[in-house]
């Protein structure tokens, strides 16, 4: 990944510094999806110098390379994943308590497909959340977390 960050840097002719290098690794290695708040915080408490405003701007710069995918989960904040690290999943979306719950199922894939291919559009990817109420939404206020950390 630093190699395909480093060349994105190099043809956009933006400045290859450490900082985006560290921001780089500690994206990859977040449990789960996350916030440039979140990230930010992460990397304080890990004694880092990095500025609010360079995690912000190099997450940007990692969703535009391609190594972070960029999710809005309804609640006006923008989350990141690893691109990588994931199969093809979708999202179950607690408005109550802010849980989100992935999934895989090959049935939404096959209608995906098939929509496409009944309207000929030729889509390169897809998003599909649900948003509504989990079992245990109203035990929670409304903070967001991720169901399936463990799987990166």
């Amino acid at each position: 990944m630093e190699n395909i960050f480093r060349n994105f840097l190099k043809r956009g002719k933006y400045r290859i510094t450490p900082e985006r290098f560290e921001i780089l690794e500690a994206a990859l290695d977040y449990n789960g999806h996350f916030g440039a708040d979140d990230l930010f915080i992460d990397l304080k408490n890990k004694k880092s110098p990095i500025s609010r405003a360079t995690v912000y701007n190099t997450l940007e710069l990692l969703a535009q390379c391609d190594i972070l995918l960029k999710r809005n989960f309804g609640d006006n904040i923008t989350r990141y994943e690893s691109c990588n690290t994931k199969a093809g999943h979708d999202h179950l979306i607690c408005l109550e308590c802010g849980k989100i719950i992935e999934f895989s199922n090959p049935k939404v894939k096959k209608l995906v497909k098939e929509v496409c291919e009944e309207m000929q559009f030729d889509f390169s990817n897809y998003s599909f959340n649900i948003f509504g109420k989990c079992k245990d939404g109203h035990t929670h206020h409304f903070e967001f977390e991720d169901s399936h950390s463990d799987s990166k």
